[in-house]
């Protein structure tokens, strides 16, 4: 049986070590072949974007992909750039992007309608350099875990190894970057994502609403924390205590823009791109591409709930009840 939309060419691009072997623990790729896609697996010495690439020159009219976001950026590159619709089967570990766009994270094998009724979307993507990410980059702490060559296996040490440092004060980003208070030098964590993360309300941390603002988020701790022993625990505090960019006081500043810069004295960076190390030249700029990534999504998934509306102090909302 051939239902790979409407007889198109289709070549799913797949990762069988995404998420500890999700593909193969859903049988994804026998799924998607008796769908009539052809599936590509990365290996050694095929990665996801030259398989991408080479499907395009081979005629592909419908590029898929399986795997968590690292996966799915290489593939959503050259998507966009071939302008080929996109079919996104989430089976890494957190799998935000696939979760934004409403994709049921926990039994991917829905997500595979798409290959057969999709129904057409475009969403924005972030660029930094020449780089594509779905979900964020990231610079600091997070970065520096990522260069533990055991980080996939052992998250906790890798994070153990690297946080002192930063809560101590003595390490930071080698790179000042401007926000709407100016420059802030050498912080602590920068955060930058395709679209704004929910920031305020504990439930929704971390979400994105929409994936068609054409704005990237920026998140920054520009100074330690006093006393939490956990850096990621006193950044979520903040951020859910703050709706605007943050005053000189705070140590927590997020906005919103279409560019976000990191300047300074060295020629490099340590990044992680959508949990992926990388290290970039300075200075660097990350820039949104509105609209550039063509999707087909399945019409069955359990969708992004709607953003919460936040009361301001001493107001009642209809149905509040009070003794």
């Amino acid at each position: 049986m051939v239902d790979a939309q409407a007889g198109m060419r289709t070549v799913v691009v797949a990762n069988p070590r995404s998420g500890g072997g999700k593909p193969a623990h859903f049988g994804l790729a026998g799924r998607a072949e008796r769908m009539g896609a052809e599936v590509w697996l990365i290996d050694a010495d095929h990665d996801a974007a030259s398989l991408a690439r080479r499907a395009v020159r081979e005629g592909a009219e419908l590029l898929g992909v399986v795997g968590g976001d690292g996966t799915v950026a290489a593939v959503a590159a050259v998507a966009a750039d071939a302008d080929r619709p996109l079919v996104v089967v989430p089976a890494g570990t957190r799998n935000h992007f696939a979760r934004d766009l409403g994709l049921d994270i926990r039994n991917p094998v829905g997500s595979l309608n798409a290959l057969s009724d999709g129904v057409p979307a475009r969403v924005d993507l972030g660029m930094v350099g020449p780089h594509v990410f779905v979900n964020n980059v990231s610079f600091g702490v997070y970065a520096d875990a990522l260069l533990d060559p055991g980080y996939r296996e052992e998250k906790a040490r890798a994070f153990a190894a690297v946080v002192p440092g930063y809560l101590k004060g003595e390490q930071g980003v080698e790179a000042g970057v401007d926000t709407p208070r100016g420059p802030v030098e050498c912080p602590l964590v920068v955060l930058v994502s395709n679209n704004p993360y929910h920031v305020l309300t504990p439930r929704y941390l971390g979400r994105r609403f929409t994936l068609t603002a054409g704005l990237l988020g920026g998140i920054v701790l520009d100074r330690p924390p006093d006393t939490p022993p956990d850096l990621l625990r006193h950044l979520r505090s903040r951020l859910r205590r703050q709706e605007a960019p943050g005053p000189a006081g705070e140590a927590a500043i997020v906005w919103t823009a279409a560019r976000i810069t990191l300047h300074g004295p060295e020629k490099q960076l340590h990044a992680g791109i959508d949990g992926e190390p990388v290290t970039l030249p300075l200075p660097l700029t990350c820039e949104t591409r509105p609209g550039a990534l063509p999707l087909l999504l399945p019409r069955e998934r359990p969708g992004i709930p709607p953003e919460p509306v936040l009361r301001r102090p001493g107001t009642v909302r209809a149905g509040d009840h009070h003794a």
